[in-house]
């Protein structure tokens, strides 16, 4: 028994990094490691007509909404309207075959645009090279399976920051809902417009965008209606978006006069699909001068580091939440998302993640596998190549009303309300990230607020739970200490210094025995370790006696490998009142041997 637990303890277990390539290199050859890297080889066999139907059904409804969506996304993103409608079809069909869950559709949303705005600098080259550097990253992480590292990003930040980024894009659109002219969706310059040109509003765009806005909103509950046509008033619903467009075109086109609009409208789009072509990696500036790939990655600055994070957070966010108790394989919806990201540069697109929107669209709709996607894609195919002269009559009005409509939904209300319900104090780094993103930049949001939260987790593992008793123990003085927590090196110092003052605090000479329990010790680093032993010294100097009384053996194989010496201070098994009398008996021999050492 003592020969392995002396085992134990100065033997360190590391990883074999030689069986774990093997064993992986070994799984890289089996059909069920190909189903995982493609799940559409476990359910396309198992694939049946009913299902079909079901897809048609949902992909058609999906793709209604898609395209105004996409439309309105450009105009967001400060790109020609195209674009939008460039980003909306390469990441349905790619899903198609990568994705892991079937209700997820892949495309622009408000979110990624609004962060591609501030970079766009009037060349749609800079978005389309985001897109492209961003599936680079989110394939690179998927690839090495850090599909974790979202987990580090907590719910007050992610809550923060959507809130913020609904309201700073809802606010970008007020000015195109009453038809005034503006160069900036910002938050405050939006605002800052609209109050200092609000009577340059034209009439027409306000009444249609706020009529448009309530009927939107009010088309939201014909699906609660109580009547027998429950799929009718469904499908009504869930097309709001398609029929606030088409009633729009109607409307700019009827009323049109001698080739004067009667609204503001989304102006000429770009005829036909896009060609396959790779994604610049230099641009032209306005001025003629060539930039190049270097200076084009300084432009886009934190942004190749925000967009691929906020991408894969949105993207595994609405996986988890439609998985139905599923487990979510985080690594492979990043693979997936990387590559949609990557060919959908290829085809001039923006950067593009998963849409809460269309996903709960498509859930609502009935969609049985992610082939749903492939008529949302055909759809928007369709309409770049035959419907871009009708959408050039789109009222930019409309088309803020969609926008403002989403957004208002975006606010994650009742998930504030119970964050606030169940600890306050996590309405520190919500309201952190919230002003950040408003008031400077979405980037810089996200990175005070997880900057907030390490700090509370810092804090916290700085200053452990740490309980310290006086009890008497055969007649002896003992402090008994207990550490609530695991022990790092940040906690290192605080133990001891919080163990010091306490004996002290006692008076000299009254403690003689410090009992150190690990019940809940189960690994510590070499900092530790050297503060432990230092912390035996200060104590003794003291008069106090330190013992780690059964210590899981990886946390105290570190101090004894350290300083084989300190192996004595260890105690496993023995009662409590065995250990305070082996430490009496051992400090009266030192000080025997103290005293016979000053009499020599």
């Amino acid at each position: 028994m003592t020969d392995d637990i002396e085992a134990k303890l100065y033997h360190e277990d590391l990883p074999n990094l030689g069986r774990i390539v093997k064993n992986r290199s070994k799984q890289c050859c089996k059909p069920a490691t190909f189903k995982k890297f493609l799940p559409i080889l476990d359910w396309l066999p198992k694939y049946n007509v009913n299902f079909l139907i079901a897809d048609f059904v949902a992909g058609l409804t999906v793709g209604l909404t898609t395209i105004p969506q996409a439309i309105a996304y450009a105009s967001v993103a400060g790109l020609p309207t195209q674009y939008g409608l460039y980003s909306a079809f390469m990441g349905c069909f790619v899903y198609i075959l990568l994705g892991t869950c079937k209700d997820i559709t892949v495309g622009p949303t408000a979110i990624m645009a609004l962060m591609v705005q501030t970079h766009v600098t009037g060349s749609a080259d800079y978005a389309v090279l985001l897109c492209f550097l961003s599936g680079c990253i989110i394939l690179l992480l998927g690839i090495l399976n850090l599909g974790v590292l979202v987990r580090f990003i907590s719910v007050p930040v992610t809550t923060g920051f959507t809130t913020a980024a609904a309201i700073t894009i809802a606010s970008g659109q007020i000015n195109n809902l009453f038809g005034i002219k503006s160069s900036s969706n910002e938050f405050l310059a939006a605002w800052e417009n609209f109050f200092t040109h609000i009577g340059n509003a034209k009439l027409n765009d306000a009444l249609l965008g706020v009529i448009t806005l309530v009927v939107l909103l009010l088309m939201r509950k014909i699906k609660d209606l109580p009547c027998s046509m429950k799929m009718l008033t469904k499908y009504i619903s869930l097309s709001r978006n398609a029929l606030a467009v088409i009633i729009g075109i109607v409307l700019c086109y009827c009323f049109s006069k001698d080739g004067k609009l009667p609204f503001a409208a989304s102006g000429e789009i770009t005829k036909g699909i896009p060609d396959f072509k790779i994604p610049p990696f230099s641009t032209t500036a306005t001025n003629g001068t060539t930039i190049g790939f270097g200076e084009m990655i300084s432009n886009l600055g934190a942004s190749i580091v925000s967009i691929p994070l906020i991408s894969i957070l949105e993207s595994i966010a609405i996986a988890k939440a439609f998985s139905k108790g599923k487990m979510v394989d985080a690594s492979q919806e990043m693979i997936a998302l990387g590559f949609c990201n990557v060919l959908s540069s290829f085809f001039s697109s923006m950067p593009i993640t998963g849409s809460f929107t269309r996903t709960s669209i498509n859930n609502s709709s009935g969609v049985k596998t992610t082939m749903g996607g492939a008529v949302t894609g055909a759809l928007v195919l369709m309409a770049l190549a035959f419907l871009t002269t009708t959408f050039s009559y789109i009222p930019k009005a409309t088309l803020a009303a969609i926008i403002i409509s989403a957004m208002i939904f975006m606010v994650e209300y009742e998930r504030i309300f119970e964050i606030w319900k169940s600890k306050k104090i996590d309405m520190i780094p919500l309201t952190v990230t919230s002003l950040v993103c408003l008031f400077w930049s979405l980037e810089y949001g996200m990175v005070c607020g997880i900057g907030v939260n390490a700090i509370f987790i810092l804090y916290k593992s700085a200053r452990p739970k740490i309980q310290i008793n006086l009890e008497k123990i055969n007649s002896t003085s003992v402090a008994m200490v207990q550490v609530k927590e695991n022990l790092c090196y940040s906690s290192a110092e605080y133990l001891k210094s919080k163990l010091i003052k306490f004996v002290t605090t006692q008076g000299d000479g009254v403690v003689k025995v410090a009992i150190l329990r690990g019940d809940e010790i189960t690994n510590i680093d070499s900092t530790v370790a050297m503060n432990i032993i230092s912390m035996k010294e200060d104590l003794s100097m003291l008069g106090c006696s330190l013992i780690c009384w059964n210590w899981n053996y990886d946390a105290a194989g570190v101090v004894c490998r350290l300083h084989p010496k300190e192996r004595s201070m260890f105690k496993f098994g023995k009662s409590l009142e065995d250990i305070v009398t082996d430490a009496m008996q051992s400090a009266a021999l030192q000080l025997e041997s103290v005293n016979v050492h000053e009499d020599l």
